[in-house]
């Protein structure tokens, strides 16, 4: 379901009529989103050496993440102390994103994060800071002597690129919810956005959005979507970017 255009404004289809929130579930990205520091990669430059050129490889499209993870495995070397010291004194949780979990929550409105990062520091930083959030991400296996694994959702049945699948997530969650806001940033996010009713949109994704004539709302913190879907939900409309 498209969002539409009208004098301005961008119609949420499904908001005229009963409770404005009812149905209505709000999917995350997490790196860059959540957390604002993009963890992931804060990790391998941290623990991994030389892993830029096959992070290019992945920007430019080349590889999927889930190629690109497995590359880059043999050349980190960290035990679970050692992440988890790093994770916790890097993390920088939006600080808009507790109060904003706490209204999705008043007004009964679901919100799950999904990520193409990784488990362990996703449930960290949420344990951190108290907050109890579904999630949705690939997973770091700590071997013997300081060596990893990666371990992945299931594939999508399409191309099997994303270690987390997000679109096919957003596919999955559909016939529980009448609408989905999809809020992210990055390349991983390109794919699963445009599932979505309306989309929260920054860096690559509000670039990637704007290339394609896909209507997005832009944002900088939880803050400015926590205003905007307030006066969504008050009346059915919110102003584009």
């Amino acid at each position: 379901m498209t969002p539409i255009i009208h004098d301005n404004l961008i119609h949420i289809p499904g908001s005229d009529g009963g409770s404005p929130d009812e149905g209505l579930l709000i999917v995350c990205d997490f790196d860059g989103t959540v957390c604002r520091v993009d963890m992931c990669n804060e990790i391998m430059d941290h623990f991994a050496g030389d892993w830029e050129a096959i992070d290019r490889t992945y920007a430019l499209g080349e590889v999927g993440s889930r190629t690109a993870y497995g590359r880059i495995a043999p050349l980190i070397r960290a035990n679970r102390l050692q992440i988890l010291d790093f994770i916790l004194r890097q993390e920088r949780l939006d600080l808009f994103f507790p109060e904003f979990l706490s209204f999705c929550r008043g007004r009964k409105i679901d919100l799950k994060i999904v990520s193409d990062g990784l488990d362990v520091y996703i449930e960290a930083i949420l344990a951190k800071h108290g907050l109890e959030v579904e999630f949705y991400a690939n997973r770091l296996i700590f071997q013997e002597d300081d060596r990893i694994e990666f371990d992945f959702p299931p594939a999508s049945g399409d191309c099997g690129r994303c270690g987390t699948c997000k679109r096919s997530l957003l596919d999955r969650f559909r016939p529980d919810y009448d609408r989905i806001i999809y809020v992210g940033d990055g390349h991983s996010d390109v794919c699963a956005a445009w599932k979505a009713d309306q989309i929260f949109a920054k860096d690559i994704l509000y670039e990637k959005c704007m290339g394609n004539g896909t209507p997005c709302l832009l944002y900088d913190d939880f803050g400015d979507i926590h205003r905007s879907l307030e006066k969504s939900l008050a009346g059915g409309f919110v102003k584009p970017a």
